[in-house]
């Protein structure tokens, strides 16, 4: 069995200090994949990833903004950093790790903020992102490994996948454009939602709250923090969980780890 997490930390440091490292000591994942990172690399004590593989990508552009990184039981045979378009290969959005058999990559889109210029960014981002998870899958393809694309995608696909969907159907995130790309994620790219395979009904399970109001209390979030594997990954996976705090003040982030069990390698 294979167990992949992916967990938006909102600052590692600052995790670290509420539950990050505890986390970590019990997870049984053999893969972790973090965004919004946000510490250069220098800056990050040891404790944050002793005893584990990583791979870090940091925004050289704006220091102490954004930042991926994947962490993993054993070395992967490659990795890279950026997925080959100027605009974002210093912005700390994206990493990649290669393993036997599967890639395995750390995403961290744009918020974006409609009308204004993050909005522009975030398109940029999906149109120039989108044909490289085609060239990504292909590539992947040629040796046999699968891909699975974790992280925090920052856009709700369906009506289920967030509390006040009527209320934010002009808002970043579940914009009809958004929605839209992400369906072609699924349908022009060939990937696949993979709680969604295993759990196709909603709503939610949520994968983040705000901190203002009541909205972890009331369990008003969005689903944002996706696994988005090959469709062959995809019917190989037994659980997927997202891991709620019970409380409020058990939180360590603002997200909450999606941790999901494969069947991988196959035997046949």
């Amino acid at each position: 069995m294979l167990t992949v997490s992916t967990v938006n930390v909102n600052g590692l440091r600052a995790a670290a200090k509420k539950g990050f490292l505890e986390w970590l000591a019990a997870t049984r994942a053999d893969v972790v994949c973090l965004q919004e990172v946000r510490s250069p690399v220098d800056e990050l004590p040891a404790e944050v990833s002793e005893g584990w593989h990583t791979v870090h990508a940091e925004s050289t552009l704006l220091r102490g903004r954004n930042g991926v990184a994947i962490y993993s039981r054993s070395e992967p045979e490659a990795t890279r950093v950026g997925f080959g378009v100027p605009e974002f290969e210093a912005s700390g959005r994206y990493v990649e790790a290669w393993f036997p058999n599967l890639v395995v990559a750390s995403v961290y889109l744009p918020s974006g903020e409609v009308g204004t210029l993050r909005q522009d960014q975030k398109e940029r981002f999906m149109a120039t992102f989108l044909p490289y998870l085609v060239e990504l899958r292909a590539k992947a393809a040629t040796d046999g490994r699968e891909v699975l694309v974790c992280g925090d995608w920052n856009i709700a696909h369906q009506e289920i996948d967030l509390k006040a969907w009527k209320a934010n159907r002009k808002n970043a995130g579940f914009t009809p454009g958004e929605r839209a790309w992400m369906t072609r994620v699924f349908d022009e790219a060939g990937y696949r939602d993979v709680l969604r395979v295993l759990h196709p009904d909603g709503p939610g399970p949520y994968t983040w709250w705000s901190y203002r109001g009541k909205a972890f209390d009331n369990d008003s979030g969005w689903r944002i923090d996706l696994h988005v594997s090959t469709p062959r990954l995809a019917t190989r996976a037994h659980t997927i969980t997202v891991e709620r705090p019970e409380t409020y003040d058990a939180r360590w982030t603002d997200h909450a780890p999606v941790t999901a069990t494969y069947d991988w390698p196959p035997a046949d």
